[in-house]
């Protein structure tokens, strides 16, 4: 018998590390009426949204809301700091390290690079003492994934900010927190980030497509003599329209709907009860690796991610054909060719 649809009978869950499956209330509080984005009705929207992002990434400073993916904020942190010549250390913990650093490239910064295996967290000894060797302190920003995506490996954010201090460095801390943001424990003030990158198709449950940046009082202040090209992604329009309930040019609409439900349900969960569960299905994801026979990634288990643990594959086209059929999940090319991984990752939405 023919059939109509490549696709198994029931619901399509999708497992790879995001975009996550989008849970039912936030798809039904997406899927209502445009209201008029210059409106009283979108103001208090847009207030609760701000209000209640502010918790998840633990910050009383503000958190500015793009129409875009988590790409874009990486080059909001960038352009509204930074300025052309500027050098730059990042930690290439994986593939998405290394995209920041040729997008640093591409702006004419001057990208310094702390190489790794690809199996392990960004190390805090190793940032101090590049820190302590730029004598004039020419690097103006440090940039570390929270959660590499690619390796599954997690990296000690408040052991670089005391590394940082220690080499007393006055150079802007960067955090991607992509795919860890709701996911993990993740604390923007007190751990003295300057500018944390977010994104809303992961912990945060929503589709792809909004992306955040949350600042501290000293990149605000280094936004004022950035010198890199900005327009979109300028701080100072976001902010001060903001604080009105509205944004410079029009938003995305339907995703604050969702933002704002899945900030409700982070909450109605409880953020401790979130990182809790997101831990055991991690660890239940290794140790069914480990069953299988197979090698996880992330070589040291003090950086093992919460999120996406990965393994490698020893056939991997096989697996491919099988998953895309089946049972749909993720690979990724490591730092030499034939090189993959599969992730077998935690479900990063609430039931």
């Amino acid at each position: 018998m023919p059939q109509n649809s490549s696709r198994p009978v029931g619901r399509h869950f999708l497992h790879i590390p995001g975009p996550t499956p989008v849970p039912d209330r936030i798809l039904r509080a997406m899927d209502t009426p445009i209201i008029d984005h210059r409106g009283p009705e979108f103001a208090k929207l847009t207030w609760r949204c701000l209000d209640g992002i502010k918790t998840i990434f633990k910050t009383t400073k503000p958190v500015i809301i793009y129409t875009a993916t988590g790409t874009g904020a990486w080059e909001g942190a960038l352009v509204n700091t930074l300025s052309p010549g500027d050098r730059v250390l990042i930690v290439e913990t994986g593939q998405f390290a290394l995209q920041w650093k040729n997008m640093a490239t591409k702006f004419g910064l001057k990208p310094e690079v702390i190489p790794t295996d690809w199996r392990i967290g960004a190390d805090p000894a190793v940032i101090e003492a590049k820190l302590r060797d730029d004598k004039n302190h020419e690097i103006k920003a440090v940039c570390v994934l929270h959660n590499e995506t690619a390796t599954g490996c997690l990296s000690p954010i408040a052991e670089i900010r005391k590394a940082i201090d220690r080499a007393k460095h006055p150079a802007l801390f960067f955090v991607d927190t992509i795919s860890s943001l709701a996911s993990t424990d993740y604390r923007h003030d007190e751990w003295g980030v300057d500018v944390t990158i977010g994104g809303a198709q992961k912990g945060l449950m929503l589709p792809p497509g909004m992306s955040f940046n949350a600042v501290s009082d000293k990149a605000l202040a280094a936004s004022k003599t950035s010198k890199l090209p900005k327009s979109f992604w300028a701080w100072d329009e976001m902010i001060a329209m903001n604080k009105n309930g509205f944004f410079p040019y029009t938003p995305a609409t339907q995703m604050l709907q969702g933002l704002a439900v899945a900030i409700d349900m982070l909450h109605e969960e409880g953020l401790e009860n979130v990182f809790a569960r997101h831990g055991r299905l991690a660890e239940a994801t290794r140790r069914a690796v480990r069953a299988w026979g197979l090698e996880i990634i992330c070589r040291d288990q003090k950086y093992y991610s919460p999120t996406c643990p990965r393994d490698t594959t020893p056939t991997p086209s096989a697996i491919w054909r099988w998953s895309d059929s089946t049972f749909p999940m993720a690979q990724a090319s490591g730092p030499s060719s034939g090189d993959i991984s599969a992730s077998a990752t935690s479900a990063t939405s609430t039931s």
